[in-house]
């Protein structure tokens, strides 16, 4: 098994926030939130801050490069734990900038984390979508966007954080097929991020096939993933809201590793845990505090696909 993919990143960016909370603008189409009234603030900001601490630490002793940036301030967005909804990165040495449909996200966009990518690595342009909120126009990256790097599609459930006039210019600068669907979860709901549900590795592929509302396109998916060689994996509703899809595998020292919260690796039947670490090897991470604002692993680690200086 070669251990090199440029579906798997080996480096990462963190945000450790210091002030973190779930965040009520996002509640109202983010169906894995749960609110922390009942929990003390210094308390839940503490709790956060120790888990991201911690998988940081467990991502770096793994052999996965990881560059941790702290979020201090009174106007600290109560998200920025999540980058990978702002900014993304590709080979070629190109970064894009997202726009975010929640007011107070908007405010995650960090100039420093974008100098030192390009102090750090090769970086030869950066495309600002950012502009497009003004136009009531959201593309919330990749969690709005799952992205096949090696057959070059963007697979994209639609929601009011996934538009397609901005995926569509996404697509074209950067070479991407748009594949969209319509979602819908136990309760009829559209699922708010694409990455909650789907993930691709380099030899095989997470999907929530229950949550694709139309069987035809369900079909035209799974044959899509079929056709680029991998093994596909059926997650079920519980396994979706245990965050099973919402995971990202990495390029570490001595192999490919899938990151994911502890919660989702538990609701793995033996048969996906065998498939899986077939190429990858399982990392579970603890962030139950996390998971209250409604994203996991996958949200916390924003992917850097550009090569090193």
């Amino acid at each position: 098994m070669s251990t090199i993919s440029i579906q798997a990143p080996s480096a990462v960016v963190v945000i450790r926030p210091h002030r973190f909370y779930p965040n009520p603008e996002t509640a109202a189409d983010n169906t894995f939130q749960h609110a922390g009234h009942q929990q003390n603030p210094t308390a839940l900001a503490a709790a956060a801050r120790n888990e991201v601490t911690e998988a940081a630490a467990v991502l770096e002793r793994a052999g996965v490069r990881t560059h941790v940036f702290d979020d201090h301030g009174e106007n600290q967005p109560p998200d920025s734990v999540f980058p990978n909804n702002w900014f993304s990165t590709h080979a070629g040495g190109h970064i894009a900038l997202y726009p975010m449909h929640c007011t107070n996200r908007r405010r995650e966009r960090r100039a420093d984390v974008v100098e030192m990518l390009k102090a750090e690595y090769r970086v030869q342009d950066v495309i600002d979508y950012s502009g497009l909120e003004y136009d009531g126009v959201f593309l919330e990256g990749t969690g709005a966007m799952v992205l096949d790097h090696v057959a070059r599609v963007a697979y994209t459930a639609r929601s009011r954080r996934a538009d397609p006039v901005a995926l569509e210019r996404f697509c074209t600068h950067f070479n991407f097929e748009p594949m969209c669907f319509d979602t819908a979860d136990r309760s009829g709901r559209a699922v708010y991020h694409t990455n909650v549900m789907m993930s691709i590795g380099t030899e095989f592929a997470l999907v929530g096939f229950d949550l694709i509302a139309d069987a035809s396109r369900r079909k035209d998916i799974q044959q899509r993933l079929l056709e680029s060689g991998r093994t596909v994996i059926a997650l079920d509703h519980e396994q979706i809201d245990s965050f099973a899809g919402n995971a990202l595998e990495l390029t570490a020292t001595g192999g490919r590793l899938l990151a994911l919260s502890e919660r989702a690796a538990e609701s793995l039947r033996p048969q996906q845990r065998a498939q899986i670490e077939r190429s990858a090897r399982l990392l579970p991470l603890r962030v139950p505090t996390i998971e209250m604002a409604g994203g996991s692993v996958r949200c916390m680690l924003a992917g850097i696909h550009l090569a090193r200086r």
